[in-house]
């Protein structure tokens, strides 16, 4: 249930840049600081009008800070920084919620998943010298500088909102890259290079987390596939860049909606799209 808070966050981080575009003034990653402060709105039930509806949680609220200057502020008060060490370039989030969940409310979480955080902590939020949370739980997630979701959201900025799909990457031009099996009525008016994607023997496999994948070719070449930036280290696409994507960005897609390789999240297909 991840995938639909992508588009909320997108939404909301896009509208957090119109009209608090204040937040990033000082920095060099203003859509990391868009992306995050939209995160805080998504939580704690602030953001306007978005499409996707997110559960509200009463009682949430949303710390962030740079995760080494958490840590330079805790220092040694808190015993498991030795556990998890601080990480350069990366946001902590501190999620505060109230202590009658057991567990981390799934809303949290597939919020997160959907940035691309990932979880280090959980437990009482006095266990983390919080005192004025002392009846609550919190959970951190750190997050990146640079993930690809902040290339998404410029991509909305710059131009016309690109759609999200289903698999966390982005929908192309629905003729060149639909899903099409051996006995598709449409088959035979692909555009080339659909064709060749999907007729031709090439082997598909996700290369890391991120939308990075790698094929290789019927001739026996690797490259290596983005589909969240859409790119691809083939000669094709270096040097003619075509619209809808090369072979191997075309057939990367194909396997991700067909089920057969991990999405660009890493997790693997669920049961009704294998095939």
């Amino acid at each position: 249930m991840s995938e639909p808070y992508l588009s909320a966050v997108l939404e909301e981080a896009e509208r957090v840049a119109e009209q608090h575009d204040q937040i990033a003034r000082s920095t060099d990653h203003p859509a990391h600081e868009y992306l995050r402060y939209a995160v805080l709105r998504l939580l704690e039930g602030e953001a306007d009008e978005i499409s996707t509806d997110v559960p509200e949680i009463g009682g949430v609220t949303v710390g962030y800070g740079e995760d080494e200057a958490m840590f330079d502020s805790w220092g040694d008060d808190v015993e498991w920084w030795d556990i998890v060490p601080p990480r350069e370039e990366c946001t902590r989030f501190r999620i505060f919620y109230p202590d009658e969940y057991e567990i981390v409310p799934r809303v949290i979480v597939d919020v997160m998943a959907a940035l691309g955080a990932w979880r280090v902590w959980a437990g009482n939020a006095a266990a983390c010298g919080s005192y004025d949370y002392r009846e609550r739980r919190e959970v951190h997630y750190l997050w990146p500088e640079g993930h690809p979701v902040e290339e998404l959201l410029q991509d909305w900025l710059q131009g016309p909102a690109a759609a999200v799909a289903p698999d966390g990457g982005r929908t192309g031009d629905v003729r060149d890259r639909m899903v099409v099996t051996k006995h598709s009525n449409q088959r035979a008016d692909l555009e080339p290079r659909t064709r060749r994607a999907v007729d031709e023997a090439m082997a598909v496999s996700l290369l890391e987390k991120g939308g990075r994948y790698e094929v290789q070719s019927a001739s026996g070449s690797w490259y290596e596939v983005d589909v969240i930036s859409v790119s691809c280290t083939c000669p094709d696409w270096q040097q003619r860049a075509p619209e809808g994507g090369c072979k191997h960005i075309r057939r990367v897609d194909h396997e991700i909606k067909q089920g057969r390789v991990p999405r660009p999240d890493g997790r693997l297909p669920t049961g009704s799209n294998q095939r």
